[in-house]
């Protein structure tokens, strides 16, 4: 899944959530921490287990598609997720990672607004070739903002969503709303709404 999507003439709903592949990868190492948490009872072996579930996908995915990046990152946060979970010996630690990303995400999207430099403006302004010319069209910076603010939302009421059933410790809720909301589901949701705000072409600044 990647910001580039939004740049492409046709999107659907499945393809901007990355399809069942990306899914698939994306909830694989939340889903399975939790199902073999709920199996073993025992934090450190479901931190393991999913470490090396992840594994295999992104060597899979390594020799499939020739990626090498979008493989190590998963690897790498989960690594991490593990590492927190494996230490503490609690069981919602390991979703922390996530409402750490989802929190920064809200920040970062926020202040781009606040400074008046909204992310999907930047982004999106360089894929196009548009540089800051589009700061100077009233119409496509509006889009850009609300794009940037649909990303918003969606951190915030993902965060605001983690952050209590973390302080809880109810590890299955949180899994679930991890999964879904921290997750390609919410993700590619997004992705999606922002390309139908983008769909049609931008006038030319002037």
């Amino acid at each position: 899944m990647s910001l580039n999507m939004l740049t492409q003439k046709s999107l659907s709903l499945f393809s901007a959530v990355g399809g069942w592949r990306t899914v698939a990868e994306g909830v694989a190492s939340r889903v399975v921490f939790l199902v073999a948490y709920l199996v073993t009872g025992q934090v450190l072996t479901s931190a393991l287990i999913t470490v090396g579930g992840v594994v295999v996908l992104a060597v899979v995915r390594l020799f499939t598609d020739r990626k090498v990046w979008q493989p190590a990152i998963g690897v790498i946060v989960v690594g991490v997720s593990a590492l927190l979970a494996g230490n503490s010996g609690h069981a919602a630690d390991f979703y922390l990672s996530t409402i750490l990303w989802q929190a920064g995400g809200g920040v970062l999207f926020g202040l781009s607004i606040l400074v008046r430099r909204p992310v999907i403006g930047l982004v999106l302004g360089r894929l196009r070739g548009e540089r800051q010319t589009w700061r100077r069209d009233r119409r496509q910076r509006r889009r850009y903002y609300l794009c940037t603010a649909v990303f918003l939302a969606k951190f915030a009421i993902a965060t605001a969503a983690l952050v209590p059933l973390y302080l809880a410790g109810t590890v299955i809720p949180l899994g679930i709303a991890a999964t879904l909301l921290g997750g390609a589901p919410a993700a590619g949701v997004c992705l999606y709404l922002c390309w139908r705000i983008l769909r049609e072409e931008p006038r030319t600044a002037g």
